[in-house]
Formats: structure tokens, sequence, C-alpha cells
């Protein structure tokens, strides 16, 4: 089973310490060598760019960024292929042990 692991940009935190990124960089390296985790990446702040696309009525709209920073906007992802989702839970569990506080949401991949 394969689920997506999203994470939302905490607005109080600092930028992370190279210590923590270190430690996370180990936990990447430990959960691909498993084969837990597929893909992993960041994504730059809204701020910096990027555009928000619609469809409807068979009529495509692109809004450009920057946008103003919102709690509902994707910091970071990743993807695991695990055997249930309780072991997606464990996966974050051990993302947020190393990243400290946040929020996120696990969602199966059809």
């Amino acid at each position: 089973m394969r689920f997506l692991m999203i994470s939302y940009p905490n607005a109080d935190a600092a930028p992370p310490a190279p210590e923590m990124m270190q430690e996370m960089g180990k936990l990447v390296a430990e959960e691909k060598k498993k084969g837990i985790l597929i893909e992993t990446g960041g994504l730059l702040p809204v701020t910096m760019g990027g555009a928000r696309v619609r469809s409807r009525g068979g009529k495509f709209t692109v809004i450009d960024g920057p946008f103003t920073e919102s709690k509902e906007l994707v910091a970071g992802f990743a993807i695991v292929e695990v055997n249930s989702f309780e072991e997606a839970l464990e996966a974050s569990r051990r993302f947020y042990k190393v990243a400290g506080d946040g929020d996120g949401e696990i969602r199966q991949i059809v």
C-alpha cells in the first residue's frame, strides 16, 4: 500500500537547525534502504511563486503566485510503501520525532 504523507508549514517555526537536517538525512536514508520511503521532497514557500490552476466547465484558469501564507498550503511530502495504515502512522511518527512539532496528513494512494 502506498501513502502520501503531507506536511504543512509551521508559521511559528524557525528555519531547521543543521543538526536536525543531518538527523533527517539519516532517517531518509534508513527509510529508503528499508524500502519504506519511495520519494520525499520539500516545496518552495508560496511567497516565491508557483501557480494555482482550476478547471471548470472546460475552462482552464491559471492564477500566478506568490500567494499569502496559509496553513492549508503544503510544505513537503513523502510517498511511503507499507503494509497498512498503521505502518504509515509509524513512519509519520518517526518523521515528527526528528522534525519536531508540526501538522500533516496521511492519504492512501489508489
